[in-house]
């Protein structure tokens, strides 16, 4: 198949650095994806395991207190997570790289048999902006296959670091996947049309993402600063109260190895009853979202919004 946006090397106006043309996907309406909610909270899990660090260099497979730093998601923190989620009935979604998949299969047995939805999160969680479009193809392929392997058939896909491309987000329709969780222009899931395909955007954001506030590792640097649980829950307190003001997704992005450590868990569980407390919050997995969004009439090409 062709894709006219891969490699998708901008233009530039008289080779001026910064004035290149930005080809936004056409956005397209949206279906009603509140339910007379005033916000909905996605509860997602990024079981990356290993691969953020491997995928930065082979050897780090050597640095042995590095790699159990990371195995304490699967190993720990996704299990006492699952029992959190069952305590308060909650749905949620795991984006699992096939990697992790394919090196902690009983994880992937878990989510499962408990209900939750699994979804895409690349192969080996190298970032889509630093591939070829054959390598972007490639890491779709083997994911899907990975995963297959469980009987799962993913509906959604996340891009490993947020680093998402037009190449890779046209391909995601060929594959069938209906949505899409990596780009930040908006606070609430719209429909955009990509490679041919409707696609609904669950937008992200770093502020709703564990990683930034606790990730720390000596080396490679996945980050420098450890945030007190109390931080973190009074900032994700403090958007989603907003949020619901403006009806928005509020999409929490979570790690096992991060989140599923005793602090931070308590944290997460004291965020689920605040949100339960406001009445007006509605949980939903990032799947149902999107059936939610997508169920609009379909309009031909062209008439969409493309800002």
């Amino acid at each position: 198949m062709t894709n006219d946006h891969c490699p998708g090397d901008a233009s530039t106006t008289e080779g001026i650095p910064g004035t290149g043309v930005l080809d936004y996907p056409e956005r397209l309406p949206s279906g009603e994806w509140l339910q007379g909610a005033s916000a909905v909270v996605v509860l997602s899990f990024d079981v990356d395991a290993e691969s953020p660090v491997l995928a930065r260099g082979e050897h780090y497979a050597n640095h042995l207190t590095t790699m159990t730093h990371q195995a304490y998601g699967p190993r720990v923190g996704v299990g006492r997570i699952l029992d959190l989620l069952d305590r308060y009935d909650l749905p949620s979604s795991f984006f699992i790289p096939g990697v992790s998949a394919e090196r902690w299969p009983s994880v992937v047995e878990s989510v499962r048999e408990r209900g939750h939805e699994i979804a895409l999160h690349g192969y080996t969680h190298r970032h889509p902006v630093h591939l070829t479009p054959d390598e972007q193809r490639e890491e779709l392929e083997l994911a899907l296959k990975a995963l297959g392997r469980f009987g799962v058939e993913p509906t959604g896909y996340r891009a490993p670091n947020w680093e998402m491309t037009r190449c890779t987000l046209d391909m995601l329709g060929e594959f069938g996947l209906r949505y899409d969780s990596s780009l930040m222009d908006d606070d609430r899931p719209y429909t955009l049309r990509a490679g041919g395909h409707r696609i609904a955007e669950l937008p992200p954001h770093w502020l709703l993402d564990d990683w930034e506030q606790y990730a720390f590792l000596p080396e490679p640097n996945i980050g420098q600063l450890i945030e007190a649980p109390s931080k973190v829950l009074d900032l994700w307190s403090s958007e989603l109260d907003a949020m619901r003001q403006h009806g928005s997704l509020c999409m929490l992005t979570m790690h096992p190895f991060l989140s599923g450590r005793p602090s931070r868990l308590h944290a997460l569980e004291q965020f689920i009853q605040f949100a339960l407390g406001r009445g007006d919050v509605r949980f939903a997995s990032a799947a149902d979202v999107a059936d939610l969004v997508l169920d609009a009439p379909p309009v031909p090409p062209g008439t969409g919004d493309g800002s």
